[in-house]
């Protein structure tokens, strides 16, 4: 048994994971993990970890675990929802995804990186008009390029009435 504490042990399996010793932080963040299965920081971080691997499958259970009751910081739970809803899109769990990432918009919805997921997954559900709309707004208050400024209340107006015609 380590004489390190928790925190240190924490601290020193991300450190590796940030210098691009990833195989070894997610052996340790693993045992972390398994001698304590509830630790909400420490489940996000070993999900992290077996992404940054490619090892999706493998990270959903700690990131279920992360995500699964209140406690995270905001920055880590938007983090875990974000990497959830993505780990079960490519996974081809779409309808998860869509759910999780939809939960993820609603707790922060202003963080682009969770609605330009949600807007992969609602494609892959064949949500287009919802995918295509969520991406027109989020490029409308978005984007600093003028051709998208200049027309930006038009994006916005026409993002949610793609279908629509008017008689001219």
């Amino acid at each position: 048994m380590s004489t390190l504490t928790r925190d240190e042990r924490l601290a020193g399996a991300v450190a590796l994971r940030t210098a691009g010793e990833k195989e070894r932080a997610k052996d340790q963040l693993v045992a972390l993990a398994a001698e304590f299965p509830d630790d909400l920081e420490i489940a996000f971080q070993t999900a992290w970890a077996h992404d940054t691997l490619g090892l999706e499958a493998a990270a959903v259970p700690f990131y279920e675990t992360a995500v699964g009751r209140p406690g995270l910081p905001p920055d880590d739970r938007k983090g875990a929802l974000l990497g959830l809803g993505s780990t079960y899109r490519t996974l081809g769990r779409y309808a998860e995804s869509v759910a999780t990432l939809r939960q993820g918009v609603a707790e922060f919805p202003d963080d682009g990186g969770l609605r330009t997921f949600l807007a992969m997954a609602l494609y892959n559900t064949g949500e287009h008009r919802e995918a295509v709309g969520t991406l027109l707004h989020l490029l409308a208050t978005t984007s600093g390029d003028a051709g998208v400024t200049d027309y930006r209340e038009a994006i916005t107006f026409y993002a949610d009435r793609l279908d629509e015609t008017w008689p001219g």
